[in-house]
């Protein structure tokens, strides 16, 4: 669904609410030319509560954490951002959403230096449903590894969440639907697993799980940490600071991705190789389920991960 066929109207922007289609910048804006921006990508669940952002001061806190070796001066504070968002949502009067704050270098000069350009800051809420597609959740998706090689720690840091890095994204998911699968996974430049273009991985293997450790070129993902935060209060052991080789992917129990957007998605192939019997596996049916059990409020559990509307 494109934004157009979105019954959302308004974008916090600077400190004002704008209409939709005048939240626009100049052509010589610095992010544009040169990527210079952070966001975040958070969500709003429907709960018998009413509307809850889930996770969002870590969403924020990885904001202002993303901004940081950019030097990028965020001119308004968390709580102001936060009371922003709430009256967005209000004001769009949705149930759930999803929440994409965003901060970048303006219009000033257009060397590579931002210099004098000024940050500005925008909130836009909108309608979005299963990232991956509803049939996704239940019965997992086809992934093929992707050529693209994920950037090394050393060359841009990898823990922030930076618009221009995901061109790398773009160019390992476009490539993989190109070649007829629902996503790819990346490698880092050792050639172990890194993750997914906006995605956080998962391996079971003997009742364990297993997930790349953040010296592996990858984000520090928010539902990562609340999937292992679930996963070893069920009662599993994590191995959250690991390498994954390639051939490991072939051999595991499980698959799973996570992430703000994709939440708990199965993986049933790797190129074309099928991963345990080719459905949702029972570790991973009951991590999800119990992901959703939480973010839909149908718990009293983790209340502290939420922020109400």
């Amino acid at each position: 669904m494109g934004f157009d066929e979105m019954d959302v109207d308004t974008i916090w922007m600077d400190g004002e609410f704008v209409d939709w289609d005048e939240a626009q910048i100049h052509v010589l804006t610095h992010g544009l030319h040169y990527g210079t921006g952070v966001f975040e990508g958070a969500r709003c669940y429907d709960t018998e509560r009413g509307p809850a952002i889930f996770r969002w001061e870590e969403h924020l806190d990885r904001l202002f954490q993303s901004a940081k070796p950019y030097e990028m001066d965020i001119d308004f504070s968390n709580e102001e951002l936060t009371e922003a968002t709430i009256e967005l949502i209000q004001r769009q009067e949705l149930p759930s959403c999803y929440i994409r704050p965003l901060a970048f270098y303006g219009y000033n000069s257009l060397g590579v230096s931002p210099k004098d350009c000024p940050t500005r800051t925008a909130i836009a809420v909108w309608p979005w449903g299963a990232y991956l597609g509803e049939d996704a959740l239940e019965n997992g998706i086809d992934v093929m590894i992707s050529s693209w090689r994920k950037h090394a720690s050393s060359q841009i840091p990898t823990n922030a969440k930076t618009t221009g890095l995901y061109v790398n994204s773009m160019l390992a998911g476009e490539e993989a639907r190109r070649n007829g699968y629902a996503e790819a996974i990346v490698l880092n430049k050792e050639g172990n697993v890194a993750e997914g273009p906006g995605e956080n991985i998962f391996l079971v293997r003997d009742g364990e799980l297993y997930t790349p450790g953040l010296s592996e070129s990858i984000l520090d993902g928010i539902t990562r940490d609340t999937v292992i935060t679930l996963a070893e209060d069920l009662g599993y052991t994590v191995h959250d600071n690991v390498s994954i080789s390639r051939g490991e992917l072939n051999t595991a129990d499980e698959l799973f991705f996570t992430g703000s957007a994709a939440e708990v998605t199965p993986i049933r192939k790797v190129d074309n190789v099928v991963i345990g019997d080719g459905s949702r596996g029972p570790i991973t049916e009951e991590i999800q389920s119990k992901f959703f059990e939480v973010v839909e409020r149908r718990t009293d559990e983790y209340d502290e991960w939420f922020h109400y509307v």
